[in-house]
């Protein structure tokens, strides 16, 4: 079996905070990683997003908020469709390749047009991501659809959509998905995923191409090949190609070049086979980001693009076979450093550790309500003052919510001025990806809303919820 393990810079446990003798690094200021293109700081230590200060944001919007850079998040989109036209061009001896999207990252009806305007397709992962590409007037044949447990009515709502693609992703869904099709008189344009056994990325649980996980069919079992054999015997179902998906937070891109290899091989022994060679193949996505400014370099749309060509064409080359259509699949990469989250400080107490040291313990007005991840996957975040200048000295701190559990941390460590204070602004950058697509209502917190901010001005994608829009919900 092929496997391949990129690794991830480590990410601290919260008991493996560094030492109070050694404080945390500050957040690099703006003009580079985390930050989003446009962050500026002005002449009194105000942060501002693309030309307007968070404190009118604060004063306009209240906190926390999600705070979206329309130019920022653009651009990415834009630069990975400009990237792969560029690296798959016919006249590169390739045939080309499409970027979708991966709305699970974040949506909103706002978001989808914008990256499709951008150039890209939209990949969606259930019925509601699929509504709201829908309502963004999203083409049918520039959605895909993903899951490892679609419902009837999901896969009608695609299919009546006309998506280009839908992800099957087991052998009971494969008679699902032509039964759905045939009710509705349509052939259904489908993929198989597979598990090729190479894997990567920060964390156990996000990375999705090793053998003992949900998602997708074993190219090592057979579970693969016997998939595509069933399909192509059922007239209701179009093999339009194969899936790969390596994992996620990804800064080694060997593991894709692996991965594409295994893929490639899959469909040249089908081809050999029943002389159907499948015109697609997606390598997925998953590309890291920085999210503290000293956790690596993440690759650039360009190094993506280019690393994959050259693979493609390499193995197709060994393989004696043409080169497929080629599509990736970015999400956090795009909306990730596009958007932070601004909160306001509330208590800040000093805590003395076993050591003989001191952390500063600064509450925020959120917490893992609308950012799981530090709690999830022990992920690593950085905070900035934004709000004001300091001159104090710099001290270890732990940024916290304002939930009931101990583990409800923003930010492990980062050094913050000594005289942070209530009223204070924070700003947490690299927050555009599974913050509100995985936030949640615990504790009963309304969830934040998701601002745009372009050219000084701000503007509500998705508003903020209420005290009595949980209520609402509640039938006594």
């Amino acid at each position: 079996m092929n496997r391949h393990r990129a690794e991830a810079p480590h990410q601290a446990h919260p008991a493996q905070a560094p030492a109070v003798d050694a404080p945390p690094l500050p957040a690099p200021e703006p003009g580079g990683e985390p930050w989003s293109t446009t962050i500026r700081r002005g002449p009194d230590g105000a942060l501002a997003v693309a030309g307007l200060d968070v404190r009118d944001i604060a004063r306009q919007h209240g906190t926390p908020a999600y705070v979206v850079d329309e130019a920022d998040l653009r651009g990415r989109a834009r630069r990975f469709a400009e990237a792969f036209a560029a690296a798959f061009a016919p006249e590169a001896g390739m045939a080309g390749a499409d970027v979708y999207y991966a709305g699970k990252a974040f949506l909103s009806v706002a978001v989808a047009r914008w990256v499709h305007e951008e150039g890209l397709r939209v990949d969606t992962a259930t019925g509601g991501e699929l509504a709201v590409a829908i309502r963004a007037e999203v083409p049918g044949e520039a959605i895909g659809l993903h899951g490892n447990n679609k419902s009837d009515a999901e896969i009608t709502a695609a299919l009546e959509h006309g998506v280009g693609r839908i992800v099957v992703d087991s052998l009971p869904e494969i008679d699902q998905v032509a039964a759905v099709a045939a009710r509705l008189g349509v052939v259904a344009p489908v993929m198989v995923r597979v598990t090729t056994g190479v894997h990567a990325g920060g964390h156990e649980f996000i990375a999705t191409a090793h053998e003992d996980q949900k998602f997708g069919l074993s190219l090592t079992s057979g579970a693969a090949a016997k998939a595509v054999e069933t399909i192509l015997a059922r007239p209701e179902l179009d093999l339009i190609g194969l899936h790969s998906h390596i994992g996620s937070q990804i800064l080694d891109l060997a593991g894709f070049e692996v991965a594409a290899r295994a893929v490639l091989g899959l469909r040249a022994d089908v081809a050999a086979r029943s002389g159907h060679l499948m015109p697609e193949v997606d390598l997925g996505g998953g590309y890291g980001i920085s999210y503290t400014g000293h956790d690596g370099v993440p690759p650039t749309p360009e190094q993506i693009a280019t690393t994959l060509a050259d693979a493609v064409r390499r193995a197709c080359t060994d393989l004696g076979t043409d080169v497929p259509r080629i599509s990736v699949e970015p999400g956090r990469s795009i909306v990730g450093p596009s958007a932070l989250t601004l909160y306001t400080v509330g208590t800040v107490k000093v805590v003395a550790l076993d050591d003989g040291g001191r952390r500063t313990y600064v509450s925020v007005d959120g917490g893992m309500s609308d950012n799981i991840r530090p709690a999830l996957y022990q992920a690593e975040y950085t905070a900035a003052l934004a709000s004001r200048a300091s001159d104090a000295e710099a001290v270890t701190a732990r940024v916290v919510g304002k939930h009931c559990e101990s583990g409800d941390i923003v930010v492990h460590g980062v050094a913050l001025p000594a005289d942070v204070r209530a009223g204070d602004l924070l700003a947490v950058p690299a927050t555009g990806a599974y913050g509100r697509s995985m936030a949640s209502n615990y504790n009963m917190v309304p969830r934040p809303p998701v601002l745009a901010v372009r050219d000084g001005q701000a503007r509500v994608l998705v508003r903020r919820e209420t005290v009595e829009d949980l209520l609402a919900l509640d039938e006594g």
